[in-house]
This record gives structure tokens, sequence and C-alpha cells, in this order.
């Protein structure tokens, strides 16, 4: 539970700041950090997926494939549950109470931005992909990147709604923390059929995705495709890791 500590941390130390600094980040500042933050879910969400595949070439190209495939069924899974759908309403609810405290000239109740706040750190897809990859990929750097934009999103939420927003550190702790033990107290009948293996490929991929949103350079309803954690496990129980 490393990186969910982290995370929870990095919630309280953004807060602090922002309290203390009389300026917010510089948006040039900004647009570095956002590429940087890219950059590294780029790199460790396909690093993931690599350490993540085992065996021969023809070994590594079968799991892709299985990886393909329950990236698809997941897809369509998570159309059927409206999953990206409800993920958006919770972000439009986000920027409606954003929109009206800023109105209101900071005046807005602080249990406003402390439920602002818990939406958007408990929603966000790399509180899912999080928990996994550390549990079964044994890898807490996804949680590291979350912990390092909860952060920095706290400096500007706590200038609005003030020290309460600070407080949406103790749902991620909950929301994360039971993820997690229950991903580790499943994690030695996953990796006795080899699945653990093929869910940490599958949630690289969807990691790498996110530097995509990070970016805006391509909106990829990646909740909508979290099913696919799920189906790779399936197929990998079902169809085994690629002949490894």
């Amino acid at each position: 539970m490393t990186g969910t500590w982290v995370n929870v941390l990095a919630i309280v130390a953004g807060g602090v700041a922002g309290l203390t600094l009389r300026r917010g980040i510089p948006p040039p500042t900004q647009g570095w950090l956002k590429l940087v933050l890219a950059v590294l879910t780029v790199y460790f969400g396909l690093r993931l997926t690599w350490v993540s595949l085992s065996g021969s070439v023809g070994s590594h190209l079968l799991q892709v494939i299985l990886v393909m495939v329950a990236l698809g069924l997941g897809r369509v899974t998570g159309r059927l549950l409206r999953l990206q759908e409800g993920s958006n309403a919770a972000g439009r609810y986000a920027r409606e109470r954003m929109e009206s405290a800023l109105r209101t000239g900071g005046r807005a109740p602080w249990t406003d931005g402390f439920v602002v706040c818990t939406a958007l750190y408990c929603v966000a897809p790399l509180a899912f992909l999080g928990p996994v990859a550390e549990a079964l990929g044994r890898d807490s750097t996804p949680l590291f990147l979350k912990a390092a934009m909860d952060g920095l999103a706290t400096m500007g939420f706590v200038k609005i709604w003030g020290p309460g927003v600070m407080l949406a550190a103790l749902p991620v702790l909950a929301f994360q923390g039971t993820l997690t033990l229950l991903l580790l107290w499943a994690e030695p009948g996953l990796t006795a059929v080899r699945a653990a293996e093929a869910v940490s490929a599958t949630c690289g991929l969807l990691v790498f995705c996110v530097a995509l949103l990070i970016l805006e350079v391509r909106r990829i309803e990646v909740t909508g495709y979290l099913p696919s954690l799920a189906w790779a496990a399936l197929l990998a129980w079902w169809l085994g890791w690629g002949g490894a």
C-alpha cells in the first residue's frame, strides 16, 4: 500500500502548499509539469506491460493478442455497464460545483470541495489501475504519478474551498487501500493460473492511455475499458497465458 500512502500524503502536502503559497503555479510551469507527467506515464505504463510478458517471441505475440481481445471485450462490457457515463457525470458535477464556488467568490461551503475532490480522486482511472499495478505487478509507480496529479490539483482546490478539501485524502485511503488489499488477497490464486501477469499487462496499456488524457491528445474513455482487467484474468485462466 506504499503508493496509496504516498497519494494520501501528496494530497495533504498539496493542500498545505496551496495555503502557504500566495500565488499558484504559473501556466508555463503547469504545461511543463503536465508534459513530464505524461511522458512518465507513457514510460511506466509500457514498462508494466513489457515486464508482464514472458516466454518466447511466439508466446509474446499470443499474450499481446490475448490482451487486445480482453480490451475489446472490456470495452463492450464497459458500454453495457455505462461506466464512462458515470465517470463523466462525476466530472460534470465537479465542474459545476467549481464554477458555482468561483461565482460566489470563494464563499462556497467546504463540504462542496470535499465532495468534489473525493469524486475526482476516487473516480479517476488511476484510482483503479494504480492498486492493480501495485498489488499484481509490484509496481507503485502509477500511484506515485496519481499522487503528483492529486497533489497539484489540491493546491488549486484549497484556494477555492479552504483546508477542508484535504480531508478527501481519507476516502482515497479507504478506497484505494481496500482495493489493494483485496487484490493482494487474490494475488496467489491469480498467479497460480498466470492471470496476474495478464491483468498487469492489460493494466499497463490502460495506464499508457491515461497519458493521452493528460496531454489532451485524444479523448480515450479509459474508465469504459476497466472491465478489460477482469476479462484478461478470465481469458488467461481459460486459454493460458500465451503458452508461457
